[in-house]
């Protein structure tokens, strides 16, 4: 990534990069949540987990509909071909449809 490479915008700086996998949202409903995705059970890093609980503090203070932010964690690369893990505790594919419809 260009980014990384740029020696004014070092980490050692201070600066990082966080990427979020998905903007999970039932427009009809408004009810929305923000998920990071890691296969073969991965988990999120030092820096994302800090700027995950920034933002989270920030849109505390906006609730509305806001429903966290969430970890979902693939043993390999789906729930196809192993297990799923939501925020660190094992589920079923049904379950996992059944949380991302919000139920």
């Amino acid at each position: 990534m260009w980014l990384r490479i740029q020696p004014e915008i070092d980490s050692k700086l201070g600066y990082i990069a966080t990427n979020l996998d998905y903007i999970w949202e039932n427009y009809k409903t408004g009810d929305w949540m923000l998920i990071e995705e890691k296969r073969y059970m991965a988990d999120v890093t030092w820096s994302q987990k800090k700027q995950y609980e920034k933002l989270y503090k920030n849109i505390e203070k906006n609730k509305s509909k806001f429903r966290g932010i969430h970890l979902i964690q693939f043993e390999k690369t789906s729930p196809e071909d192993g297990k799923i893990f939501l925020d660190r505790k094992e589920i079923t594919k049904k379950e996992l449809i059944k949380f991302l419809m919000f139920c």
